[in-house]
Formats: structure tokens, sequence, C-alpha cells
């Protein structure tokens, strides 16, 4: 991976580099030995306060009075803050603004006061004061001085969607006559799922430090994996321009799209107490609270009908999803737009339909999380295949293969763009042979027909993910590079490092620019002030993007510095090689810091500014067709579980991954990030269960004792993971591709493995009615269930 990189005409040539290689997480020595700094490490300033949050006790409720001035009186507390003492708008939804920072409560001049509350766990009231615990105190008092009246809510989104109750307009593709299709097809299949949401359990939970400066000016450390946006929100709610407002972030202590959108509400907050107080006011969520206010991944449901032939092959397909946005809309349109964009998956639907509903329901507004919908999407598709497959009595990676999208022909999307750079086909093959699949299914089938309680469970599932924000207009990154004199180099660029690497991948693109060692780069914090209008880093488009903007500063940079030392040593500026920290001159080698003076000497502008636009995209949000994604990332997994019949207990027994990342810029990272997507996915599809309490609207799981993430003792044993050798077709940062949502879809295998073995109970005979996230009490209710039929057809029969 380390060949001459290909060079602007007429510019100079960098050869070898540190592109492509392993190296670590630019800050890993800092993680390991706690000297990261996170916002709440970072020293206060004199005289700063601290706020929390006086939260609804209901899901839905008409609030009639509110006794907030004791809530003043206690101990500590300098000041209580309601919408009513917004300087600016109390709202910080990202597309609909229909999302407030406070609930939107009206007082009156006899004390009374009236107001809408919309979920259990929404902020009505602010509390600052001199210590985190005095606030959180004062705040924990809401339901004690807070007069409601108890409105019945809607918890479920099949229950909205019976109500026709929605955040925004339902959506639909269409393309041929599915119903026609399905109607004509020999055989047909018609089934439901329910698939659970995901609590983002990022380490570092939400968090901003806001800091008013002079002449009205505020500056908000926020942790947000959209520095512009909040910029933005804040700038809103103090009634200022976005020029008064600074946002910076270091690092995230992880986000995984949970501080897109969804940091907003509490750097508005703060930034609105800092401004009204005129002191520094740092807001910090407890875990719980952080669970009770924030969203999570979108649940989703799903009714579905398929018409097929014997050898599997999808005819005609129509599905509806529907997905709990909760209260309001945040980012689920385009959640949904992403999920009806990857129902198809890796398949070619020559027929269908995609319905798509936003249900709206009092709980809290569900936002970005990983895979953006796509994971919710593809995943409804690969229950389909596998339904269909045991219905056939066939192994379901035939008729996943039979059904793949080809080459030169059955290519196109359901929305209309051409797959041109399809290896679906090859990556699976691959994996096949690599996994060893075809053996382990006999030996599986052996295991089970002589084990009675312990069943054994085998699957392959491909995955095909697009890379682009479906809004096109998102898809651009500025970046600044300054170099110094004594060769050392400063980035700053508008993505923001969550853990994902994103820092280190962007260094190494700007060392390998200008042939210089990867120690002699550093990246700075995300600045508003320092890159303007960005977007968020979302999408799996931070290295596509900022790396792209990075190397367009760098080569601007080489570019000077190659005509320089041509014009003092002689040669021409195309001929001037940089590699090593070294510059190869007409002969002449000089170090990277000699040239560097020179340059400075010659008075050469030694800093530059880069910008990159995905080209090519295109998008119809009306008719949901055009070219909305730049390139697809591939990649499949098998995986082998055992099951317990008869406690629903399971566990991984071995995991083969071989995802395509293209040319990886750091093959390292790109596999830890495989890695740590799959065992996410696998929680979400198999552990991690939110429970609401049905009368309450109370999320009884907000908390590490109640809702369980995956750990280290959830790992395979055997657990093997490659990167598949490709090269992007399209011209992304050296050739590679995004790595950071496409492998959270790599588990479903798990959970198809896990329905594999349910079936073996009933001799392949039932479906499961297996949902997700597939706990050991649903293994054990679709055990029964196949049982059950079992027992009815055994019955029948005789």
């Amino acid at each position: 991976m380390n060949k001459p990189v290909d060079a602007p005409l007429g510019a100079a040539v960098v050869s070898g580099g540190v592109v492509g290689t392993d190296r670590p997480h630019e800050s890993a020595h800092l993680h390991v030995t706690g000297q990261a700094t996170y916002i709440d490490d970072m020293a206060e300033v004199s005289g700063t306060l601290h706020c929390a949050l006086g939260l609804s006790p209901v899901a839905h409720g008409r609030i009639r009075g509110a006794r907030l001035d004791a809530i003043r009186a206690m101990p500590g507390v300098v000041a209580v803050f309601t919408a009513a003492d917004m300087p600016g708008a109390n709202e910080c939804g990202p597309i609909i603004h229909d999302d407030p920072i406070l609930a939107p409560v009206a007082f009156n001049g006899d004390g009374s006061c009236t107001g809408e509350l919309r979920y259990l766990g929404q902020p009505v009231f602010a509390v600052v004061a001199t210590t985190r615990e005095a606030a959180r105190r004062a705040a924990a008092r809401s339901k004690d001085v807070l007069d409601i009246e108890t409105l019945p809510a809607v918890l479920s989104a099949r229950e909205a969607h019976a109500q026709q109750q929605y955040v925004l307009a339902p959506m639909h593709l269409e393309r041929g006559d599915a119903k026609a299709a399905i109607a004509r097809a020999p055989r047909r299949l018609k089934q439901s799922l329910e698939v659970g949401g995901q609590e983002h359990f990022y380490l570092e939970g939400q968090i901003s430090y806001a800091i008013p400066r002079e002449d009205r000016g505020m500056l908000v450390h926020c942790s947000t994996q959209h520095p512009s946006e909040m910029q933005h929100v804040v700038a809103h709610a103090l009634g200022l321009h976005a020029h008064d407002v600074q946002v910076q972030c270091r690092r995230m202590g992880g986000g995984f799209g949970g501080k897109e959108s969804q940091s907003a509400q509490f750097a508005c907050i703060a930034a609105v107490a800092a401004s009204r107080l005129q002191r520094p006011v740092k807001l910090r969520l407890d875990r719980d609270d952080d669970f009770l206010i924030t969203g999570r991944r979108h649940g989703f449901s799903y009714d579905w009908e398929v018409g097929f032939d014997d050898a599997g092959r999808m005819l005609g397909v129509e599905v509806t999803m529907i997905s709990n946005a909760g209260h309001s809309a945040d980012l689920s349109g385009p959640v949904m737009t992403r999920a009806v964009c990857h129902f198809d998956n890796a398949y070619w639907l020559p027929d269908v339909a995609i319905h798509g509903y936003s249900a709206k329901t009092n709980t809290q507004s569900n936002t970005a999380f990983r895979g953006f919908g796509g994971p919710q999407g593809a995943l409804a598709i690969e229950f389909i295949i596998d339904s269909v497959a045991r219905t056939l009595g066939k192994d379901p990676l035939d008729v996943r293969r039979v059904n793949f999208y080809g080459k030169g022909e059955k290519d196109v999307t359901p929305y209309r763009q051409k797959v041109t750079d399809n290896v679906i086909h090859e990556l699976t093959d691959e994996l096949v042979r690599s996994s060893d699949y075809l053996r382990r299914r006999v030996e599986v089938a052996t295991f089970n027909a002589a084990s009675p309680v312990l069943k054994k469970g085998l699957a392959l599932t491909p995955v095909k993910f697009g890379i682009s924000f479906n809004v096109s207009h998102f898809n651009q990154a500025g970046a600044l590079v300054h170099v110094y004199t004594d060769g050392s180099i400063l980035v700053n660029h508008g993505g923001t490092e969550m853990g994902q690497g994103l820092n280190t991948k962007v260094a190494m693109v700007v060392a390998h620019e200008l042939g210089v060692a990867f120690e002699q780069v550093r990246v700075c914090a995300t600045d508003t002030e320092k890159i303007a209008n960005t977007s968020a880093t979302a999408a799996s488009t931070g290295s596509d993007l900022n790396g792209k903007a990075a190397q367009d500063a760098a080569r601007q940079i080489r570019s000077r510095l190659a005509a320089c030392a041509a014009r003092r040593h002689g040669g021409r500026p195309e001929d001037v090689q940089f590699a090593q920290g070294k510059v190869h001159v007409n002969g002449r080698t000089l170090t990277f810091s000699t040239v560097v003076g020179e340059a400075y000497i010659d008075r050469l502008q030694l800093w530059s500014d880069g910008f990159y636009a995905t080209p090519g995209l295109s998008w119809d949000r009306e008719t949901m067709t055009g070219r909305p994604f730049y390139y697809y990332a591939y990649g499949a997994a098998a995986s082998e579980v055992l099951v317990d019949t008869l406690t629903g207990e399971w566990k991984l027994l071995r995991a083969d991954l071989l995802h395509d990342v293209g040319q990886s810029l750091n093959p390292a990272v790109d596999i830890g990030q495989v890695e740590g997507a799959f065992i996410q996915g696998m929680g979400w599809l198999t552990m991690e269960e939110l429970v609401w309490q049905p009368n309450s609207g109370l999320l009884w799981t907000h908390a590490p004792s109640t809702y369980k993430i995956p750990t280290a003792n959830d790992c395979p044993s055997v657990f093997n993971v490659r990167l598949f050798e490709n090269s992007n077709v399209e011209d992304s940062i050296h050739r590679s591709k995004a790595v950071g949502e496409p492998p959270l879809l790599l588990p479903f295998s798990v959970l198809l493995a896990i329905r594999d073995a349910i079936s073996a109970v009933g001799g392949h005979r039932i479906d499961p009615p297996l949902s997700a996230p597939a706990t050991s009490e649903s293994i054990l209710c679709a055990i029964n269930n196949v049982r059950s039929h079992l027992d009815s057809r055994n019955t029948g029969a005789r």
C-alpha cells in the first residue's frame, strides 16, 4: 500500500509515506495513562457554576402550576430558569423546529402556568447552583413542585401508527408493480417483525461548559459530533449571530450518533444560564438522566409480503416499516430515508414497494445511531430471505446468492442508482472458503441430530452499505494546514474525534502528502472559529471528507515548497520529491525543515486552507430517486452459535468477518472499527433491551444495572477478522472506503444463526418467530413456539 501516490499535473511527487501502514490511535498513549483531556477534566474557570435539569415525571401531561420558589430557596441554588427565560428561540430541532430546549411552559400572573409535557424525562426547568451536587438535589424535587394533569400516552410505534400519528409525512419508494408481482408469484409469504432500539452508552455522557466572553460572546466546550450546529442553535437560543458563538471539541468519549443533534439541548441550556448570570456554567448529565432525556436508535416494526419462485428468487416484495420516532422529528426523516434506501441490501428486487412511517410517541426523541437507519432497513430483507429459504428447505446462503445484484444487469437499486462497484460475489466466495462454511454446515447438522438439548446454528450474511449523506450539500469539508519554520505541522479540520481514529487518519494523510514522519503532524481541537460551516462527523464520511480537504491543503503547500526548492536549487518543480523527511531536488537532498526555512525566507505562504465536496451526488426527496451515495462498502460475516433450548441461553462460538475498506488508510484502526461495530451490533440484536413501564411511561432500563451491553466475555473465542483486498473505484482519499458504520450490519449473522439453532428444534420445518433483541427470554419463547407448532402438526398427522 506504500506505492507512489499520483500527484496533480505539474506538482511535486511524494513517494512512500505513512498511508496504508498500521499505526496506533494518535491519543492511545493518553487514553491508557488517563491523560486524555475530556471536557469534565478541563480546569474550571473561577466562579464556575453547575447546572442540573428538573424533569417531567409523566409521559404526557398538562402542567398547571410550578412552585419554583421552593427550588430557588434550596441551599446552594443560584438561579432557576424555564423556557420563559430564553433570550432567543426555545427550540433545538435539527430539521423541523418541533423540539423545545425546555418544556414550553407559560407562566401567568397568578402563579399558575400552562404547557404540554410530552415524555417522562423531558427537561422542564434548569437549576444552577454552586456545586453539581446542590444542583442535582434541587432538580430532583421536580415531581414535588410541579402540578400536572396526566393525559393518555402513546408508547409504541404500532399504537401511534394505528392512530396515524407521525412526526412527518410517510415515505414511499416503488419500482414496478409489487402487488401484481406477488400475486403472480408461484410462492408467497407474509410476516411481521419487531426490532428494538439501542442506547448509545457512550463512556462520556452529554456535557457542555459555557464561558461568557466580552461583547456578548460565548465560548462553549461541548462533547458533540457537530460543532457548527451547536454554534447555530446556541446563537439562536441567545438571540445572537453565529460569529458571537465559538464551539470547541478536542475529543469525545464516544458518540455513535448520540451527539450529532442531541448535544444541542445541553449546549443551549448551559449557554443561556451562563449568559443570564455572566458566569461560566457546566452541565454534565448523570447517566440515569442521560438515559431518560436523550433518544437512541429507532426501534422498527415491519409488515411484509414477498412473492418468490422455487429457487428462492424474489419476484415481488412489499414492506411497511414503522419507526418509533419519539415525541419530535429530530433526525427521524433522514433515518427513515436511509432505511428505505438500504432495504435492498445486496439484492436485486425487480418489483418492490417500500413504505416508511415515523411514528410519534410519548417517549424520548430518537436520533442518529451508527448506521443511521441502514441496519434497520437491511435487517428486514435478511429476515425475509431467511424465511424464504426455510420455506423452501434450502440453505439461506444459496437463496442469498441467487438474489445478489448482478454485474452489467440487475444492477440498479430501487432508488435508481446503478451499482458499479459490486464485489459481493467475490467477497462472499472468499469468506465461504476461508470460514470453511460448507463443511461446518454439515457438522452443525450432525451435531444437532445427536443433541436434543443443545443446538448449534450457523449463518452467513452479506452487507452493501451506501456512503455519503443523503442530503447532497452536507458532503463538503474544510481543513487548515500550518507548517512552522522548524518543519512541524499543525492541522485543523471540521471533523470531530470520538475515538474512531479520524485525527489519526487525517494526520497520516498530511504526513504522507508532505513526505514527513507521522510524529511531525499534530491535529488540534475542532473549532468553529477555524473551520466554518462544517458538517457533522457522521454517515461514515469523516475520513472521506476531512481527509480529502486536508490533502488539498497539504498539496498546495507542497507545490509552493517544490517551486521554491526548484528556484533555489535548479530543476523542475514537478520533479521535486518529498519522502521520509527529505526533499530531493536536482540531485541534492535537503531536510524538509531546511526547505521550509528557505521558503519562509522567500516569504512564501506556509499555511493553506483546503476544501472538498463529494462529486456526482444527487437526490430528489419527492421521488426518492437519484444518486445519494458516492460508493458502496461491502462485507460479509459467518457466525456460529450454541443455544441451550431449556433456558434460552446462548453463546457465540466463532465469527469470521471479511470487510471491504478499499485501500485501507490504517489497517490496524480499520480492523478495530470492524471488530467494535460487530460487537456493538451484536449487542443491539441480542441483549440490549429497552423496556418502558406500560402505565407511567418510565424507561425502566435507564442504568447499567438494568440495560446490558456486551462485555469482553461475549466476544467469541474464535474471532477471525480480515480486510478484503480491494480498491475503491471512486476517487476517495487514497482509494479507501468508510469503515465506521457498514460493519455494524455484519452481526445480522449472529441473530440469524440463533434463529437457525431454534429452527433446528423443529427439524427446520417451522419458521421461528424471533424478534430482536433476541434475549434469552425471547429465544425461549421462540423455541416453545416452534415446539408447539411441531406438536400441532404431529397431532394433525396422527
